[in-house]
């Protein structure tokens, strides 16, 4: 049997509104709000906190908020903490919210663009050989994988940046374009005379 807390416990309004669309957020994502919900709470509290006070605090099954904790594990977003004297598991969260940011979108390439880069590779390959494949269906796949192998160089060559660089270049925003060299624009074609 599923145990529920009865009555969440109560928490301050700002922190309770974080929660919750937090959570929405995550299921926005396609991650389970549950998860995302308990990131949260752990990632605003000041100390660590094991599973039952999780499960309290939330109001959520024990058991969930279990399955949460190993999942959240494995995206290296929250870590086991020894309490002395505490038998219990506590955890707390990544705080540092460049880390939690890398971490997040490190785990959602590899769980969603390396097996989509792949894929994109083995059909444009098949495609390449099939003569039943449309030029234009060719030259699609392949625009689309020089794309995202493009972004894929850009997010390794950013990770690769020192932070406070990449901040400069956050905070640059648009005006980075500003640094780049100009195109030449080339002047509009000239109508043809129908004439002759």
């Amino acid at each position: 049997m599923t145990e529920i807390s009865d009555k969440p416990k109560t928490l301050p309004s700002a922190i309770e509104r974080f929660i919750l669309h937090w959570g929405d957020m995550g299921g926005q994502w396609g991650v389970n709000r549950s998860v995302s919900q308990i990131h949260a709470l752990l990632y605003l509290s000041e100390r660590p906190l094991d599973a039952e006070e999780i499960s309290d605090t939330l109001g959520l099954a024990r058991s969930n908020v279990s399955n949460s904790l190993k999942e959240l594990l494995t995206w290296n977003l929250i870590r086991r903490v020894p309490i002395m004297g505490e038998r219990r598991d506590h955890y707390e969260a990544e705080t540092d919210i460049w880390e939690v940011v890398t971490r997040i979108a490190a785990g959602r390439k590899e769980r969603e663009i390396d097996p989509a880069v792949a894929t994109l590779r083995k059909c444009l390959a098949e495609a390449e050989g099939d003569a039943g494949v449309h030029p234009v269906a060719g030259r699609r796949l392949r625009d689309m994988l020089e794309f995202i192998e493009a972004m894929e160089r850009w997010y390794a060559q950013m990770l690769g940046l020192p932070r406070p660089k990449l901040m400069a270049l956050v905070r640059l925003g648009a005006r980075v374009a500003s640094f780049l060299p100009r195109r030449q624009t080339r002047p509009p074609p000239q109508p043809r005379d129908s004439s002759g």
